[in-house]
């Protein structure tokens, strides 16, 4: 009997299945303007461009081995793109989002230059003084409103609120899905690859031939020009900005919170984090500054007893994946028979 030989597995039911469930939630995503009310469309909007920040800092500390505490400095870049871009110079918000991304990306490069000089928890520290930098500069500066901030209800001035509120919700759904799939996408190609050796083992990958600084200023930058764009998108539905909320920390502590949870260096870790994060905002928030705290010690649990979080342990106790970074080699009928 003729053996047949070994082929390569790309795609698995569940696969199939997470990219056929992934289409149906995008399609209810866009369709939700002419069938729900406001508040949860504001809502759909807030959970969309949180997944897109959460994926983004998941590939630079789940794939890149990059643990930055300084992303809001990029946000807060991107919602500052508002006020010069929009109040300034009368672009449209909209067209602003991507050119905040674009902004955003400029900046990273001298600022990464100095950043990479630094080393495990130097480099974390080092990216939230660039953050802090970033807010103390435009808090400085008058013609964006100082310290006290400025409201930018004048760049959306003549458009009507629901295809206002509209388009800042198919841009949330392109950006949340966007950076899922283009996540997804990177961890899938040969550079995926490059980069998860890189987490595992910089010195292992650089005897490989992987330019190890190559990834790292690729993952870098876009993060922050993902940032960027997230960021002007925010602002755009708070219609306000002022420094200390453009470039607060909270912002990057969700992404860390949101990724621990969902399951560090998975693609579905995030989307479920984002959605557990979400709930326990929606039954905690009532009690003030425990929220906080319960956050935190939800957090410090994880990482104590539950490290790979909770897709990763789904993940593992079903061993189901619907988006698999990895490759599977089926064995051949006659091969399977005689093993």
């Amino acid at each position: 009997m003729t053996a047949s030989m070994p082929t390569i597995e790309r795609s698995t039911y569940a696969n199939q299945a997470g990219w056929m469930l992934a289409l149906l939630l995008v399609l209810f995503a866009l369709s939700t303007p002419w069938w729900t009310e406001r508040s949860s469309q504001r809502l759909l909007t807030e959970i969309l461009y949180t997944l897109s920040l959460a994926q983004l800092w998941n590939l630079m500390a789940g794939y890149g081995g990059l643990l930055s505490v300084g992303q809001q400095g990029y946000i807060g870049l991107g919602g500052y793109c508002l006020v010069v871009m929009g109040l300034q110079w009368g672009l449209n918000p909209f067209i602003i989002v991507p050119l905040a991304g674009l902004v955003a990306a400029v900046v990273a490069i001298p600022t990464a230059a100095i950043l990479f000089r630094l080393r495990g928890a130097y480099f974390a520290v080092g990216t939230w003084v660039m953050a802090e930098v970033f807010r103390l500069l435009v808090a400085n500066t008058a013609s964006v409103g100082g310290g006290s901030g400025t409201s930018i209800t004048r760049t959306v001035t003549g458009m009507a609120v629901w295809w206002r509120e509209s388009m800042t919700l198919w841009l949330a759904v392109v950006l949340g899905g966007g950076a899922t799939l283009a996540v997804y996408a990177l961890l899938r190609s040969r550079h995926g690859l490059a980069l998860t050796a890189v987490r595992d083992s910089e010195t292992a990958a650089e005897s490989l031939g992987v330019s190890v600084n190559r990834m790292k200023w690729f993952v870098y930058i876009v993060a922050a020009a993902g940032c960027g764009m997230v960021g002007a998108l925010i602002f755009i539905t708070k219609l306000r900005i002022a420094p200390e909320a453009a470039f607060s920390m909270d912002w990057t502590a969700a992404m860390f919170f949101i990724v621990i949870i969902g399951g560090i260096g998975t693609v579905e870790g995030p989307i479920v984090g984002t959605f557990i994060y979400f709930l326990l905002r929606q039954f905690l928030s009532d009690y003030g500054s425990w929220y906080l705290i319960v956050l935190g010690g939800v957090a410090v649990g994880f990482m104590l007893w539950l490290p790979q979080g909770v897709w990763g342990l789904i993940s593992h106790r079903f061993d189901i994946q619907f988006f698999p970074v990895q490759r599977r080699v089926r064995l051949g009928a006659s091969q399977e028979a005689q093993s």
